[in-house]
């Protein structure tokens, strides 16, 4: 597999526990909106520790962008990456994702399980083609929701947020579950786009399915 060394351009964090990074882009180094790569930090002892992140910007544009949420716990990649600063070095492998726009849908994500499809938004709304699209967004807690200024600016009311671990009166909650889907969505002959932990990626199907979604309009990919 080819390797592709390249220099951060610029790197902070959006939320509390998101980071995010932008990178030099390799030439003739092409994706599509939804699509990821694994990534190394090019540094003694973390050379082999990849791990997938999901571009989260334009194909046609000249850097990489990448939004990864922090795990400090792990004591792992992403924790490390957060130490990192301008002229870092990261290590790119080859693009792969399942993820990508079949037509106009519902998206449900939980956590970083959005990051595939904040491109896939970017290149619709370049498109003028957001409208009748909708993003249900599963988080633990309020401070969890991460791009919720930029989310509401694209999907207005067709961005809906749902809190596992937390009561409020802005938000329900729950869990993305058969009972939620049916009471929030009228239409289930269009496309579900489903990215979260396997966990979730795994019921959230089921239920779609016993809801009288046809398998071939579920596209999903879980992220860990």
């Amino acid at each position: 597999m080819k390797k592709h060394i390249v220099k951060i351009k610029s790197i902070g964090f959006i939320n509390y526990n998101v980071l995010q990074i932008v990178t030099e882009k390799p030439r003739n180094y092409d994706f599509e909106p939804g699509q990821a790569t694994e990534i190394a930090i090019n540094q003694k002892d973390w050379k082999e520790e990849k791990r997938p992140f999901t571009f989260t910007n334009l194909p046609r544009e000249n850097d990489l962008q990448f939004t990864i949420k922090v795990y400090p716990s792990h004591d792992g990649v992403t924790e490390k990456l957060s130490k990192l600063k301008i002229g870092n070095e990261l290590i790119l492998g080859e693009v792969f994702g399942a993820i990508q726009f079949k037509g106009k849908g519902t998206f449900l994500a939980g956590g970083a399980g959005v990051t595939p499809f904040i491109a896939i938004f970017k290149s619709l709304e370049y498109q003028n083609e957001m409208n009748h699209n909708s993003l249900i967004f599963a988080n633990k807690t309020e401070k969890d929701i991460f791009l919720k200024q930029e989310f509401e600016t694209l999907l207005g009311s067709r961005f809906m947020n749902i809190l596992s671990e937390e009561e409020t009166q802005k938000y329900p909650t729950g869990h993305i579950d058969k009972d939620f889907l049916k009471s929030t969505i009228a239409d289930f002959s269009q496309y579900f786009y489903v990215c979260g932990p396997p966990e979730m990626t795994k019921s959230v199907t089921e239920d779609l399915k016993s809801l009288g979604v046809a398998a071939e309009k579920i596209v999903i990919e879980d992220y860990d």
